[in-house]
């Protein structure tokens, strides 16, 4: 079982790196705590020695009774911090006497973020009024794995497992890169929603082709195993979110690894059982004469059948229809649609 062993190794750590693609907005667009910043309230905070408490509490509008509101984040007192004869005890009583009575205004100047690091949150500014900004990152990346289970889905029935996963991860990886040298939100957007497009039916097709390589007695346990490895991935990206809180630097790290999937062209085969499929039984032969040397089995009798003049029979075309095609199938789709 060397060989099989060995597949489901290799696919394993592609499921793996899956997850930085599925939860990665969690550490990418990390909100930290933030308020407005104006330049005017900086320079007075200096000069009258403030520390960082009294600071808040003497120019952020709610801060003390409501330190997570609206308008401690998105609001500011619409004053002149430049006016001379301001006090240091009490800044606000010395500019106009009632605190109730002075204006708010936004973040025209923008914001400060209690934060060590940076996030896509951070650099682009996604709170207050533009915070659907973040939500629009994650459903590009949510609307892309729907597009792309399905179409790439077809495509790996139409041409084949290998061929698919080593199309997908090229794309994935290159996406991935320019997202993190993306100049501005709208071009992050874009690479994002390419890398969703691509990464979840790759995903997906890695699970079709360990499942292919393994007979119906194992199938349940390379499965569950195939799930476990990505939430080992998920244990990675966490320990990596922790020493890299910068997102750029991030979302390079673990996109880089992608390119070495690229090896799968040498160290996978194609899926017989798509090559039984496709008539091309002499290609299936060889992959199953492949992974039998590597197991250092025999091959029975019965894959002796499998000959060339079998391959002028007609091909099995994918369909979609195939889902509904027959009542076993129908109940089966159904209940997994459900269950999802």
């Amino acid at each position: 079982l060397f060989k099989h062993k060995r597949a489901l190794f290799v696919l394993c750590l592609l499921s793996a790196a899956f997850t930085p693609v599925y939860v990665g907005v969690v550490f990418f667009g990390f909100i930290p705590e933030h308020r407005c910043f104006s330049p005017g309230m900086a320079e007075l905070s200096q000069r009258c020695g403030w520390s960082l408490e009294e600071q808040l509490n003497y120019t952020v509008p709610e801060w003390g009774g409501h330190r997570t509101g609206f308008s401690s984040r998105c609001r500011r007192y619409e004053v002149d911090w430049n006016m001379t004869g301001i006090s240091c005890a009490n800044p606000l009583r010395s500019l106009v006497g009632n605190q109730s009575a002075i204006p708010l205004a936004p973040c025209w100047d923008g914001w400060v973020y209690d934060t060590a690091g940076t996030s896509l949150v951070t650099e682009f500014n996604l709170v207050c009024e533009d915070s659907w900004k973040l939500d629009l990152f994650q459903s590009c990346v949510n609307a892309g794995f729907f597009l792309g289970s399905m179409s790439i889905g077809y495509i790996a029935d139409r041409f084949g497992r290998k061929l698919c996963l080593l199309v997908t991860v090229l794309i994935n990886a290159v996406s991935g890169v320019l997202m993190a040298f993306a100049p501005s939100y709208t071009w992050t957007v874009i690479f994002r929603l390419i890398q969703g497009l691509v990464s979840k039916g790759g995903w997906l097709t890695g699970y079709v082709l360990i499942a292919e390589f393994v007979g119906s007695n194992y199938r349940r346990a390379v499965g569950i195993t195939y799930q476990l490895a990505f939430t080992v991935g998920l244990l990675i990206l966490t320990a990596l979110a922790y020493l890299l809180p910068h997102w750029r630097w991030l979302q390079l790290t673990v996109t880089l690894p992608n390119f070495f999937f690229l090896l799968y062209y040498w160290c996978l085969p194609e899926s017989p059982r798509w090559l039984i499929s496709q008539k091309q039984n002499d290609k299936a032969m060889e992959a199953i004469k492949h992974i039998a040397k590597g197991n250092k089995k025999n091959l029975p009798l019965s894959f002796q059948n499998l000959r060339s003049k079998d391959e002028d029979g007609e091909k099995l075309k994918p369909s979609f229809l195939d889902l509904v095609k027959t009542p076993q199938i129908r109940k089966h789709t159904f209940i997994l649609m459900y269950s999802w």
